[in-house]
């Protein structure tokens, strides 16, 4: 399958040329930053010029397109590099970040920010306007103020911790009660390209809850390799998480705000060893806050979910956040394994001779 990569302004979207494209990847994940990989030939000195004049690190945004018009995958430039090998063949190899990589690294708040018994949401929200609203900062990002998820949040963000703001918005979504977020770029029935941040409470879906139109992975099928992975090294049954550090007097200790230490009784009733872990959160300043850090880290801790990957051929992509079934047959699978998983990331890999077109999925039990 061909792909045509559009250049575009990074701050206005606008149309600067196309370019063709080849050993191209990409991927794109919730919870993640996806990315994009490839390299642009370069034949004669006015592609060249082309290239030097519209893909600008930093500045450009890219837009993969396949050849039926569809758009594949959206980012920010963010390297180029101009090559000659031994030949003398010429080319120009890019990499390419989604739009939260803006946000999660290129963005700082210069401000205090307070909410008061606001929604997750409405924070969230508060943050992203806020990076737009600053001189040289608005890339359009569409937000949707109506959404709530009914959670509600205290939070004071100071500007002496120089905070990045896609950080400040995953540590709020990885809190107890959190939610899932991404910023997804897609085209409307006209073709014009939109900037949406997606929020979900407590996960981004896709598609009927009801199972009736999962697409099907089998094996014997489409799957051709998979991994089913299962790591105790990051399990913990045992928790508690470190704050900011007080104290204010010259001289004076630093004493670090402490959570709660929670425990899971249960598994030690059942047979397992004790397991501790720890996290720190160096900028949380509340009790309460550093309690919700701690209980939602020992519930992933409890039992970690190492992500399972399948391997497919068809040309089928289902969106991030949609379900999928997956059935194998096969000798580790001699009960037969019959489950449903939410899609949390994929990476694309088009056919090029003689290699087929592959999707990776990454999975997350339902």
């Amino acid at each position: 399958m061909a792909y045509q990569l559009m250049v575009c302004d990074l701050m206005t979207d606008t149309r600067l040329g196309v370019l063709p494209i080849g050993g191209v990847t990409w991927d794109d994940y919730i919870g993640k930053t996806g990315s994009l990989s490839g390299t642009i030939p370069v034949p004669d000195s006015a592609t060249a010029r082309r290239i030097r004049e519209t893909a600008l690190p930093g500045r450009s945004m890219l837009h993969l397109y396949e050849e039926d018009g569809q758009l594949a995958w959206s980012g920010v430039l963010w390297t180029r590099t101009r090559q000659r090998d031994a030949r003398g063949n010429y080319t120009c190899a890019i990499q390419a970040g989604g739009l939260e990589s803006y946000f999660r690294a290129h963005r700082l708040l210069l401000a205090d920010l307070v909410a008061a018994g606001a929604d997750q949401f409405a924070i969230v929200r508060q943050l992203i306007t806020y990076a737009q609203a600053q001189a040289g900062g608005n890339l359009g990002v569409e937000m949707d103020p109506a959404q709530m998820s009914g959670v509600l949040r205290d939070r004071q963000y100071s500007r002496h911790d120089l905070p990045w703001i896609g950080g400040l918005v995953d540590q709020l979504a990885s809190t107890q009660n959190g939610f899932e977020w991404r910023i997804q770029v897609w085209a409307d029935s006209a073709g014009v390209r939109h900037r949406t941040l997606r929020l979900g409470y407590p996960k981004l879906t896709v598609g009927a809850n009801d199972g009736s139109a999962d697409l099907v992975l089998s094996s014997p099928g489409p799957v051709g390799a998979y991994a089913l992975p299962e790591d105790a090294t990051t399990m913990a049954n045992a928790w508690q998480s470190r704050g900011a550090s007080t104290g204010t007097d010259m001289g004076s200790e630093q004493v670090p705000l402490m959570s709660q230490v929670l425990t899971a009784p249960g598994d030690w009733a059942a047979g397992w060893p004790r397991l501790d872990g720890t996290s720190d959160y160096s900028t949380v300043e509340t009790q309460s806050v550093l309690d919700e850090h701690a209980a939602a880290d020992l519930a992933r801790a409890a039992r970690p979910v190492a992500v399972p990957s399948v391997t497919y051929t068809g040309n089928q992509r289902p969106p991030l956040g949609s379900y999928v079934r997956l059935r194998l047959n096969d000798t580790w699978h001699y009960d037969v394994l019959d489950a449903r998983y939410r899609v949390i990331g994929l990476k694309v890999q088009p056919a090029e001779r003689p290699r087929a077109r592959t999707t990776d999925l990454y999975l997350e039990a339902a």
